[in-house]
Order: structure tokens, then C-alpha cells, then sequence
């Protein structure tokens, strides 16, 4: 019986699938193929072009066997990245919060569970004092002092709220534009070093933060979502958002650092949005770059509200309600009962200073959430130290 000969179409759709699917052995499953007939497929994309065809399908097959060869490079990285992060993927992208968050509080005087929002660092970013009337200055150096500043702030304030740190955990959502990254020309010109340098030295940063952290209340979860910064497509993708950011390399290289320490649990949803929740109390944690809008008078809070609004619609609708969304992105401390907005650790820069935006002080959102009372105290933390200011009576009226 002769054997049948591969059409075009199915050496295309072979091409295709490898380039989707990542290796061939997912790409023959998708396909519905025996994975040898899906690699005799590819064998004969690569075949050499027949001179005596006509010139389109000579034409034809020269697209082909460069799409299989931009295919091989995709299969071959996916396969390295798979292998570095396959072993705890599973247990990452899958919510399973730590039984401490939804845990009756073990003493009736503990005032809940801390989060400490921590989002839009810019690792790696520049900024130029001389260029924004000299209100802050940005680089890496900078960048590792406010964050471990921040961090050692938030654990003060906690201690203030409650000598006895009377915590079941923290909550530590990582809401995305960890680094600069090189998607405009003017970062990928200014940037202290390059994406990969960066990305490395802010992993060995985080690995102390949240280290200290676990030491001091014991237990850290950390949902987890990608910005807009890290990416590396000149446009963020609304297919595989996740999947090409360096943001969410950086996650998965933290949750496997911490694989072993049962203190830590990471939570790195494949979609743009992580629900969680804190007892009954859900939060939805996004970065916000999907809010587009706003004006000189109100600011971020109208495109903020309205995606608020649809986005509050959307989950109603699939069974997914949250009571308080969490954004980053606007680089704008706000908290009111639905919504809250994180600062940034960057600070004030060249953008927001020629676009004539309100100027705000480095700073990153705290709240406590009770089994009860739902969010109660909330606060805003300095990323740095403050001017020391002359001593003033603790209450006076302006002569």
C-alpha cells in the first residue's frame, strides 16, 4: 500500500503546533498524532526545496523552515524554562493558602493579618535629580536601601499595633513592574545595567526580605502578578501575558529558592489577576495597567473606578466576587474600602514630573484584616527615612 503523502496544510499546522505548544511530544497530543508521524512531518518541512517546483510553493516552503527553525529556538527555551521551574510550577499556579490565613486567630487580642504590598520597584531604573527640580534621585543602590527600609518600617509599625507581634503570618502580595526593563528607548538607554543583571540582583534582595519576614511573623504568602515593565514583547500580550515576563521568571525562581522552607507558600496564577482570600475577606490583586484614562483634575480616579467596576462585574458574573481590588502601576498611594492603589518604591520621576503629575514621596501600602472587622488599620510606609524635623510641643495652634 503506498504511503500517503504529507499536504502542505499538514506540514503547516505541524509547524504551527510546535510553535504554540512548546515541544513536540505536547504538540503531537494537541494535533491528535502519533508523535512519529508528527516528527516525519517535520522532517519533511525541513526537506530542501524541490528546484523544480514553481516559485510559490518553493516560496512556500522557505516560510515553512523558517517558522519550524523559529519554532525549534521557542521548543528549546520553553524546555529550559520548564526545567527550572517545572518541579514547583504545579504547586504555585494553583491557589492553596496556607491554613494560617483562614485560621481562627489563636488569641482573641491579635489584631489580624498584616499584608505589605510591594509593587513597582523599577529595579534597575535611573532617575535624574537635576531633571525633576532635584526630589528624588533612583538607581539600584537606592532601590535595595528602600526596600529593605520598607520592609524593616512595616515590621516597626506592626510592632507598634501589637508589642507581642500576635500574627498568625503576613501577607506579601507582589504586584508586578519589579524591574525597569528595556520597553521604551529611553530606559533601555538610561538603565543602570541590563535586564538579566538586574533581574538577578533583585532575586537575591527579595530572598533576604522575605527571609526576614518569615523571622519575624513566622508565616509569608505571597500572591503573585506580572506588570507591565518586565515584559519582553514591544507590546504586553494578552495571550501569555505571564509567560514573557520577567517578572514572573523572577516569582518562580523566589518559590523555588523557598521550596524547602515551609514558612513561605507563593500563589502565581497563569492570568493577569490573583483572587485570594484572608479568612472570608477576598481580595483581588491585579497590576493595573489594564485601567487606561484619567485627567488633571481627578487623577488616576476615574479610570481606576470604572475598572473597578467592570472588573467587579466580570467576576460577579463567573462566581469570582472580591470585596477589595489591589492595584500597582499608578505609582499613587490610595485606600479606600474597595479599592487600594500602591505607591511606589521608585518614587517621583522624569514621566510623571514633564507630565505635570501630583508629586508623591516613595511609599508602599500596609493594612491589617481582621476575622471580623475585615480591613482595619491601614497605612501608608515610607520607603525611606524622613528629614529630621526641629522639636515642636505634640500639639499646638498656628500664632
Amino acid at each position: 500500500m503506498p504511503a500517503l503523502r504529507t499536504t502542505p496544510a499538514e506540514l503547516q499546522q505541524a509547524v504551527a503546533a510546535l510553535k504554540k505548544h512548546g515541544t513536540k511530544a505536547a504538540a503531537a497530543r494537541a494535533l491528535g498524532v502519533p508523535i512519529g508521524t508528527f516528527k516525519s512531518r517535520l522532517n519533511a518541512a525541513e526537506l530542501p526545496i524541490p528546484p523544480a517546483e514553481g516559485s510559490a510553493v518553493a516560496s512556500e516552503l522557505k516560510r515553512l523552515r523558517k517558522d519550524l527553525k523559529d519554532a525549534q529556538k521557542i521548543s528549546a527555551t520553553s524546555a529550559a524554562i520548564l526545567d527550572a521551574v517545572g518541579a514547583i510550577r504545579s504547586n504555585t499556579d494553583k491557589l492553596e493558602p496556607p491554613t494560617w490565613v483562614s485560621a481562627p486567630l489563636a488569641t482573641p487580642s491579635s489584631p489580624g493579618v498584616p499584608t505589605l504590598f510591594l509593587s513597582d520597584i523599577h529595579h534597575g531604573e535611573r532617575v535624574f535629580p537635576a531633571q525633576i527640580g532635584g526630589v528624588n534621585k533612583f538607581n539600584m543602590e537606592i532601590s535595595r536601601k528602600r526596600l529593605h527600609y520598607t520592609v524593616e518600617t512595616a515590621i516597626e509599625l506592626c510592632r507598634i499595633i501589637s508589642p507581642k507581634m500576635d500574627y498568625p503570618g503576613i501577607v506579601t502580595p507582589l504586584g508586578g513592574d519589579m524591574i525597569s526593563g528595556n520597553l521604551h528607548d529611553e530606559l533601555t538607554a538610561t538603565n543602570e545595567v541590563n535586564t538579566m543583571p538586574v533581574l538577578l540582583d533583585l532575586y537575591g534582595e527579595l530572598i533576604g526580605e522575605i527571609t526576614r519576614l518569615a523571622d519575624v511573623f513566622g508565616s509569608v504568602f505571597l500572591p503573585c502578578v506580572t506588570g507591565n515593565h518586565g515584559r519582553d514583547t514591544r507590546k504586553i500580550w494578552a495571550k501569555d501575558r505571564q509567560h514573557t515576563s520577567f517578572d514572573w521568571l523572577l516569582y518562580h525562581f523566589l518559590a523555588k529558592h523557598f521550596a524547602g522552607d515551609k514558612r513561605v507558600k507563593f500563589y502565581i496564577p497563569d492570568g493577569s489577576d490573583a483572587l485570594y482570600r484572608v479568612w472570608d475577606y477576598k481580595y483581588l490583586l491585579s497590576h493595573g495597567d489594564q485601567f487606561r484614562g484619567g485627567d488633571s483634575i481627578i487623577g488616576c480616579l476615574g479610570p481606576l473606578t470604572r475598572g473597578n467596576q467592570k472588573k467587579r462585574s466580570r467576576n460577579q458574573q463567573i462566581g469570582m466576587g472580591y470585596d477589595t481590588l489591589c492595584v500597582g502601576h499608578w505609582h499613587q498611594y490610595i485606600h479606600t474600602r474597595t479599592l487600594i492603589v500602591n505607591g511606589s518604591i521608585k518614587g517621583y520621576d522624569e514621566y510623571a514630573y514633564t507630565n505635570n503629575f501630583s508629586y508623591e514621596d516613595p511609599q508602599q501600602a500596609l493594612w491589617l484584616t481582621h476575622p471580623r472587622h475585615g480591613i482595619t488599620f491601614r497605612m501608608p510606609v515610607n520607603c525611606e527615612r524622613g528629614e529630621v524635623r526641629a522639636a515642636t510641643p505634640w500639639a499646638s495652634v498656628q500664632a
